[in-house]
């Protein structure tokens, strides 16, 4: 049976991965496709969403089995606990990833219109951030897992400044109010996104130290 097991294991290990560079390549793609006012790339972002759906019910079922049928205990029952929550917000990332293409497919139909804030900076540290926190979960790394929760403040940082920056332009270009709601949102999408990946970082710790740092400031451990 551990043999079987450790087997299993691996699968698991490579479907999340799997899943992780895809749902990594919706991000890009999606703001890729507000900054270029890319439609069709825009739509391909939004159909790929569906796979991504499909994949994460793959993901769900193959621990679901593993939990069945090795009854894992330690640091194997928390890693496939800690695979079954990132999974689901690796699907969420996903569903983000579609709600910025629709924003795009709005954008493309108003190619007159300037973006007033630059959303690559945002989108960099953002995927920064889900790049670091899968691969504190390849290497089973606690401290970059830590470095992602401290960086979450950064990206609401640059959030808070784009809010700002559009609120103000809003005020001059009351004709274009739904194109900067849209780029506020392409904002709060990406926020919600760093968010979602701090959650990635704070379960790997979990699975590696046993230890629930969640609700605690920047992700950092409670005082003993």
């Amino acid at each position: 049976m551990p043999v079987h097991f450790r087997r299993e294991l691996q699968r698991l290990s490579d479907k999340i991965l799997a899943l992780s560079r895809r749902v990594e390549d919706q991000v890009w793609q999606s703001v890729r496709a507000v900054e270029e006012r890319d439609a069709d790339l825009a739509r391909q972002v939004i159909q790929t969403d569906r796979a991504i759906d499909l994949e994460e019910v793959e993901v769900e079922e193959e621990c679901l089995k593993i939990l069945a049928l090795y009854q894992p205990v330690a640091i194997d029952l928390r890693y496939v606990v800690a695979v079954l929550k990132i999974n689901n917000d690796l699907e969420r990332i996903g569903d983000l990833a579609a709600n910025i293409a629709e924003r795009a497919l709005f954008l493309a139909q108003h190619p007159e219109f300037q973006l007033p804030v630059d959303l690559t900076r945002m989108a960099h540290k953002t995927l920064e951030m889900l790049r670091n926190s899968l691969q504190a979960l390849v290497n089973l790394d606690a401290d970059l897992a830590r470095q992602v929760c401290r960086a979450d403040s950064e990206v609401d940082a640059l959030h808070l400044e784009i809010y700002r920056k559009v609120v103000d332009q809003l005020c001059s270009h009351c004709d274009c109010v739904r194109c900067y709601i849209s780029t506020l949102s392409v904002s709060k999408h990406l926020e919600r996104i760093a968010d979602l990946a701090t959650n990635i970082a704070e379960d790997i710790i979990y699975m590696i130290e046993g230890r629930i740092i969640r609700h605690h400031l920047g992700g950092e451990e409670p005082r003993e």
